[in-house]
């Protein structure tokens, strides 16, 4: 299983931030699945890769540490495809998704930690 995870600081309120990364997943042709205040679970849709690379992307969004000017963020970028290769397509996935969250319009990148 390829698993890709990312920890971001950003420049936004937790209010702002969820529908805002909601937002971003969309335009990143993910389908938003699941959720709540501080989890998002979207997925790719299917149809143009096997099945098993399709990629699921989890933010996870740190309330408890939240202030009005700052948040902190993981995301996890999975998917059943043995990472065999350092160029898979769950990582190619992950370099869009993480430069997307770094270059977004709706907030200030603080600090970003792949991992």
């Amino acid at each position: 299983m390829a698993r890709y995870t990312c920890s971001f600081v950003l420049s936004v309120s937790v209010e702002i931030l969820q529908p805002s990364l909601i937002q971003l997943l969309d335009s990143c042709g993910l389908d938003v699945q699941y959720y709540t205040a501080d989890y998002i679970m979207a997925r790719e849709f299917p149809g143009s890769i096997a099945f098993s690379k399709l990629v699921t992307v989890e933010a996870l969004i740190d309330k408890t540490t939240a202030t009005e000017s700052e948040t902190r963020m993981t995301l996890v970028i999975k998917n059943e495809e043995l990472p065999l290769q350092f160029d898979n397509h769950c990582r190619q996935v992950f370099d869009y998704i993480k430069q997307e969250i770094e270059h977004s319009r709706y907030w200030h990148l603080i600090e970003s930690l792949a991992g």
